[in-house]
């Protein structure tokens, strides 16, 4: 059996037993939990499922022991079988895990030690690794099969799956039963937004808030928004010039946006301009969005580029910007307001959290029904 099968055959399995734990033992059996519920660090469960399957395929590997570095006959490549097989894996059954590998999180790259529960890992929250360590080490002295346990951190992953589908559901048919036939005032899609945007974990938010912007008013301005990077992906590897780029009907870039969650400097525009000048194309509009104060000087000197390079540069708040884009396109505010939605929801988890997710499903409901 090829351990692709192992994890195939162990899907089926837990999801014929969603009622019933596999793990009997308390102290275990809360160490999973721990691991497979915390929605801070999803890093700790891929590392678990990764050990547990090189632990299936070779018996006598020592699950601690996930480094060829360490140089021992019983050590193993994790991030192989991190990347191999776990990753098509939870992509495949929508697990809520992170969608790369664990071994390149700041807590498991560039190690070869063996991983006991004595070791201070950097990542946070630590209880969540203290658990994964801890229960490698069970595994590693028997009081648990790796088996056993990899069937009951996949049971847990479904059930968790499945509560997030069922919040999500409710949520969404809240707000179906609750959907004004008018439509929202354009002051409350801004206050709206502003709310959401207050959330931990909202970095990736001004970026849709611009990308849905220009895909309701780009018919108008016959432009349109590239599809976008994925919220990690480095300007260096997709040579993105932006984090919204916009193109004619002629796929020319004529524009780019890039969101600050902090004061745009002027080190900032240095940077980006040495950046666009390097492009084949430099687009003739160049905007910072900001969610923080914009200082005068910065604005003077964003002003001033534009005689150096040929491209304007301008920084703009991001309500302010919402709000002229909401009363110019008035009509097309709810439109908007659906594109952002459909933006929040189909991003990956690793992008946008799922209570962050959620909270703007909570938030329209509570200004609809207003």
């Amino acid at each position: 059996m090829t351990p692709a099968d192992f994890l195939v055959q162990a899907y089926h399995s837990a999801l014929d037993h969603l009622a019933e734990p596999f793990i009997t033992e308390s102290l275990i059996a809360a160490r999973a939990e721990i691991v497979c519920r915390n929605l801070q660090n999803r890093a700790g469960v891929r590392l678990l499922l990764a050990c547990l399957l090189a632990k299936l395929d070779n018996p006598a590997v020592d699950i601690r022991k996930p480094y060829t570095e360490i140089g021992d006959a019983d050590a193993f490549s994790g991030r192989t079988y991190d990347e191999r097989y776990i990753t098509p894996f939870v992509l495949a059954y929508k697990l809520p895990c992170n969608p790369t590998t664990a071994f390149l999180t700041p807590a498991l790259r560039n190690r070869n030690t063996v991983l006991t529960p004595d070791l201070d890992m950097v990542g946070r929250p630590k209880e969540v690794y203290q658990a994964a360590l801890q229960l490698l080490k069970d595994v590693y002295a028997g009081r648990v099969e790796a088996n056993v346990l990899l069937l009951e951190i996949i049971r847990l992953l479904i059930l968790v799956r499945e509560e997030r589908h069922q919040r999500m559901n409710s949520l969404l048919h809240m707000l179906e039963a609750s959907r004004s036939s008018v439509g929202l005032p354009a002051e409350t899609i801004i206050t709206l937004i502003q709310q959401h945007l207050a959330f931990r974990g909202a970095s990736r938010l001004p970026v849709l808030a611009v990308a849905a912007a220009y895909h309701v008013a780009g018919s108008a301005l016959n432009e349109s928004a590239l599809p976008l990077e994925a919220h990690t992906a480095a300007d260096r590897q997709t040579h993105a010039l932006g984090d919204v780029q916009i193109v004619s009907d002629e796929q020319v870039i004529v524009a780019c946006y890039e969101m600050k969650m902090k004061q745009v400097t002027i080190t900032d525009i240095d940077q980006t301009m040495l950046k666009v000048a390097q492009a084949p194309q430099p687009p003739q509009h160049y905007v910072f969005i900001t969610t923080e104060t914009i200082l005068p000087e910065v604005n003077e000197y964003a002003r001033q580029r534009v005689s150096q390079t040929g491209i304007e540069v301008v920084v703009l708040d991001c309500i302010g910007f919402l709000r002229h884009f909401l009363h110019l396109f008035y009509q097309q505010r709810m439109a908007f307001l659906e594109a952002y939605q459909e933006l929040v929801l189909s991003e990956p988890d690793s992008a946008i959290s799922p209570p962050l997710k959620e909270a703007f499903l909570a938030l329209r409901h509570a200004a609809e029904s207003e």
